[in-house]
C-alpha cells in the first residue's frame, strides 16, 4: 500500500492511498474460507459449500470490507509515523473523475481530506491580568445554610388542623356528576397529598383549617394539572390515569407538619458524626468552612471560564474551518447547516482551548494518573452524596461508587479532562496576574446572566 500526503495549505491536506491486490488478497481469502466453514446453504452440508459459490455470493462484500479495514489502519499508521496531528477524522474525498468497480478492479486509489492541527504560541506574562472573585460570606448565606441542615434532619410531627405546608394522608375517591361516590371510578387508600403543591389557590384554601376525618371535594385537574401528580395521588401508573378529570373526594386520616431539627448537639452528631462537632461555635466554624469550600468551587469555575476566554483571545490560532464544518456534518447526522452556522463559533472556541490546554500539558509534562482519577471521582461522588443529604457514606462506599463511575469510559474521559483543566489552570494562574476582587453572592450570580 502506497500512502502519500499532498499539502493544500498549512491547515489542509490530502492523503492519497493506492491499494494493490497484495494488500488485501490474503485477508479476503481467509475471510471467505471462514464463511465457507459457517455457511448454511440448502443442498450442501455445512463446511462443504464449493469455494467458487462462496466467492460468487460473498466475494465482493468481503473484498470491500478488507480494503476498508486495510486503508483505515494504513492511514492511521501513516499519520502516527509521520507525526501528523489532525483535527477530527480523515474524510473520504469523492472524485467525480474516478470510478471504482470492486467486482473487477484489483487496484484502487482513494483520497482523504484531513484538517491539520495548527502551530501556535502562547504568549502570557504578569502583564496579562485576569480577575479572580472572592464571594463574601454574609449572615443570610450562613442562616440559609444552617436552615437547610436543620431541614435535612427534620421530622414530620402529627398536627390537629391543616396548614398550607402540611402533608396529608387519606382516602381519595372519584365522584359522579351528582356528587355521589363513583364505585367504578378511581380510588386509593392512605394516599399522600401535599397541600402546598396544590396549584389552584381556591382549592388550596379549601383544605386549610380542616381536621382528621373531615371531607373535602375538589376538582383534581385544577388542583394537579400534571398527569404525574395525579398518578401519584391515585397510586397508579401515569398511563392509567391519562385524561382523568372531574371531582374527587379526600377524607383526611392523618395530618403531618414538617418541623426542622433543633440546633443542638443531636443535630451536630447527625450531620457530622458523633462528637465531631461539640458546640455551636464549632458548628458555625464548620458551616463557614463548608460554605467557603462551596464558594471556592464556584469562583474557581468562573476563573477557569475567564482564563479560557482570555488565553484563547490572546492566542493567535487559525483553524481549517471549512474542513471542520464538513466533518461535523458528517459525524452528526441530525445536525442542520443552520445549526452548524449558529453553533460553530462556540465549537471553534472550545477546540482552540483544547489545543491550548493540551499544548500546555505536553510542554510541562502534565499527565493524569490512575490515583488522580480515583481521587477526583471520589470528590465528585462525595459532593453528589452530600447534595442528597447523605453524609454518612463510608470511605469504602465512596471508593466503590467512584470506581463504578470510572468504569464508564465517557465519564472517565470527562473526569480526566477536568483534572487536566485544573492542572493547566494552576499553571496559567502562576503566569498571569490574578487580581482578587471581593463580591457579593448576588453580584457574582449576575456575572453568568
Amino acid at each position: 500500500m502506497n500512502i502519500v500526503k499532498e499539502n493544500i495549505d498549512d491547515l489542509n491536506a490530502l492523503i492519497k492511498v493506492k491499494v494493490e491486490k497484495a494488500d488485501y488478497e490474503e485477508k479476503v481469502e481467509k475471510t471467505l474460507r471462514d464463511y465457507r466453514k459457517k455457511a448454511n446453504i440448502k443442498g450442501f452440508r455445512p463446511g462443504n459449500v464449493p469455494i467458487g459459490l462462496i466467492k460468487k455470493m460473498y466475494g465482493t462484500a468481503a473484498k470491500v470490507e478488507e480494503i476498508n479495514k486495510s486503508v483505515s489502519e494504513g492511514v492511521r499508521q501513516f499519520l502516527a509515523d509521520e507525526k501528523i496531528d489532525i483535527l477530527g477524522d480523515p474524510l473520504s474525498k469523492e472524485d467525480e473523475g474516478r470510478t471504482m468497480n470492486f467486482e473487477t478492479d484489483v487496484e484502487f486509489e482513494l483520497d482523504f481530506e484531513i484538517g491539520i492541527s495548527p502551530e501556535f504560541e502562547i504568549k502570557l506574562s504578569k502583564k496579562n491580568k485576569v480577575t479572580g472573585y472572592k464571594i463574601i460570606i454574609d449572615e443570610k448565606m450562613k442562616s440559609d445554610y444552617i436552615e437547610n441542615i436543620a431541614r435535612r434532619y427534620g421530622n414530620f410531627i402529627p398536627s390537629e388542623t391543616v396548614e398550607e405546608k402540611d402533608m396529608l394522608k387519606g382516602d381519595i375517591m372519584q365522584l359522579n356528576s351528582d356528587g355521589t361516590v363513583n364505585n367504578d371510578g378511581f380510588s386509593a387508600s392512605n394516599s399522600t397529598l401535599s397541600v402546598n403543591v396544590i396549584k389552584d389557590d381556591a382549592i388550596k384554601a379549601s383544605f386549610i383549617g380542616h381536621k382528621i376525618k373531615d371531607v373535602i371535594d375538589f376538582d383534581i385537574k385544577k388542583a394537579f394539572p400534571s398527569d404525574y401528580e395525579i398518578a401519584g395521588l391515585l397510586q397508579k401508573k401515569k398511563e392509567e390515569t391519562e385524561g382523568v378529570e372531574g371531582s374527587f373526594r379526600f377524607i383526611i386520616n392523618e395530618i403531618s407538619r414538617f418541623t426542622p431539627a433543633e440546633i443542638n448537639q443531636e443535630l451536630f452528631d447527625m450531620a457530622y458524626g458523633a462528637g465531631v462537632v461539640k458546640s455551636k461555635e464549632e458548628f458555625e466554624e464548620k458551616v463557614n468552612s463548608e460554605i467557603a469550600s462551596n464558594l471556592d468551587r464556584e469562583t474557581d469555575y468562573k476563573l477557569l471560564i475567564d482564563l479560557k476566554d482570555y488565553v484563547t483571545s490572546k492566542t493567535d490560532m487559525a483553524l481549517p474551518e471549512e474542513f471542520l464544518k464538513k466533518w461535523l456534518m458528517k459525524v452528526n447526522e441530525n445536525l442542520t447547516e443552520e445549526q452548524l452556522e449558529k453553533d460553530f463559533g462556540t465549537f471553534a472556541q472550545d477546540l482552540k482551548w483544547q489545543l491550548i490546554r493540551n499544548k500546555v500539558a505536553t510542554e510541562n509534562n502534565m499527565t493524569v494518573t490512575e490515583e488522580e482519577l480515583q481521587k477526583e471521582a471520589e470528590i465528585i461522588t462525595r459532593y453528589q452524596f452530600q447534595q442528597y443529604g447523605y453524609y454518612y457514606a463510608t470511605e469504602e462506599q465512596i471508593s466503590g461508587f467512584a470506581q463504578q463511575t470510572l468504569s464508564n469510559q465517557e465519564e472517565a474521559k470527562k473526569i480526566a479532562a477536568k483534572i487536566l483543566d485544573d492542572k493547566v489552570l494552576v499553571h496559567l494562574k502562576d503566569i498571569v496576574k490574578v487580581e482578587e476582587k471581593e463580591i457579593s453572592s448576588e453580584e457574582f450570580n449576575k456575572l453568568f446572566e
